[in-house]
């Protein structure tokens, strides 16, 4: 008679995150483990059960700060974690993080698993800071073990105080989900396919193709983004830059001049939110990623499989994936003139480096099968633990 799957709960705020930051991890686990996916609900949770063959329970969260949702999902998911009996709740991003781990301890869950990717208190100031702060405490406190992405991350999360080192661990290399190198491939793309789509975007073989990947927002560093290349499309007629995401303008919206600039600008080309991100990537000379804070960043991972070199900002994961003048360079955050000047060395081939080199370094460290099998380790050992007592 086949043994009856143990039942891991994953959780995340949005649907987006099941689907796109962890895609494919699920199914995976589900060939070891009963996995059941819990997220905001709507179609985009209708996708994660198509897209990763798992049984999935809507519970609505936030990513604001909103009291009185946030008690009544703790409070439906204690009854679903009783009703379920997990053996491990593991929990992604923020909110998500808060109210499924204070949840599962409540209902006596065993294994309490945050995964951390990133901190948006680490820009905060004042009052919302302290709010933050003390969130972020009850979330680890609630926690039986936490996973920082990044050794960035775990630093930060020592230097507050969030919680003791013994709690913390960093899975393989870093990164929560890995990249799927074979995906990420340039070889898929031939000159036709290229040539196509930059004639579609007014690109000629002359020009040098900077892409931003991400949200347009502040926190992104999308105002020295944008404040840069003015003075670099005004050095130079034959550069291009190219915006690859959406605005979030309630949560965190770009100066008025920066979008003034966008929009205007006949060099910087925005095209929206995309399903798939390589064909850009595969027009790209360079990635201009300036991010103020990150927790692993899927776009400097998938830029390099693709042999693309990156211009990043010295703050955690982008400086762990990048071995500078390597597969990219570092900059300070926040400064428009740093990027500036590393993107006029690009324009003048002064930064030289091995496109094969930028991949190598993607596949060695990151390499998806690897970190799912790491993250399976953690879950088998935790199962052996329980059968052992």
């Amino acid at each position: 008679m086949e043994t009856k799957k143990q039942k891991i709960i994953r959780i995340t705020t949005v649907p987006n995150s099941l689907t796109g930051l962890l895609r494919g991890q699920l199914r995976f686990m589900n060939q070891h483990y009963e996995v059941i996916g819990i997220s905001s609900g709507g179609k985009g949770l209708e996708k994660v059960h198509t897209q990763e063959e798992i049984k999935v329970i809507p519970v609505e969260m936030t990513r604001k700060i909103t009291p009185i949702k946030d008690i009544k999902a703790v409070i439906q998911l204690y009854r679903i974690f009783k009703n379920e009996k997990p053996f491990i709740v593991h929990s992604h991003t923020p909110k998500a993080g808060t109210v499924a781990m204070l949840a599962a301890k409540l209902a006596g869950v065993r294994f309490r698993l945050h995964t951390i990717a990133g901190l948006p208190l680490v820009e905060a100031k004042g009052l919302k800071r302290v709010l933050l702060n003390t969130v972020e405490k009850i979330t680890y406190g609630c926690a039986s073990m936490i996973y920082p992405n990044s050794q960035g991350l775990k630093d930060i999360i020592l230097n507050n105080g969030f919680t003791s080192e013994k709690k913390l661990k960093i899975i393989g290399e870093g990164s929560s989900n890995g990249i799927n190198t074979s995906h990420f491939d340039p070889a898929l793309f031939n000159e036709e396919d290229k040539a196509k789509l930059k004639g579609s975007l007014g690109i000629n073989e002359n020009h040098i193709v900077f892409t931003f990947v991400g949200r347009l927002v502040k926190d992104k560093g999308i105002n020295e983004l944008i404040e840069a290349f003015q003075r670099i499309s005004g050095t130079y007629d034959n550069v291009k830059l190219l915006l690859v995401g959406k605005y979030e303008k309630l949560l965190d919206p770009l100066l008025p001049e920066t979008e003034k600039h966008i929009d205007t600008n006949p060099n910087i080309l925005s095209v929206g939110w995309q399903t798939d991100v390589r064909p850009y990537f595969a027009i790209t000379d360079a990635l201009v990623f300036p991010s103020y804070r990150e927790g692993f960043p899927n776009v400097v991972m998938q830029a390099g499989a693709m042999k693309v070199y990156s211009i990043v900002t010295n703050i955690n994961g982008c400086n762990e994936i990048i071995v500078e003048g390597e597969n990219g360079t570092i900059i300070e955050t926040k400064s428009a003139k740093a990027l500036y000047d590393k993107m006029k060395l690009f324009c003048e081939n002064a930064l030289i480096y091995d496109a094969d080199k930028c991949r190598q370094l993607i596949v060695s460290r990151y390499e998806q099968h690897y970190i799912w099998s790491e993250i399976l380790k953690v879950y088998q050992t935790l199962e052996n633990s329980v059968k052992r007592s």
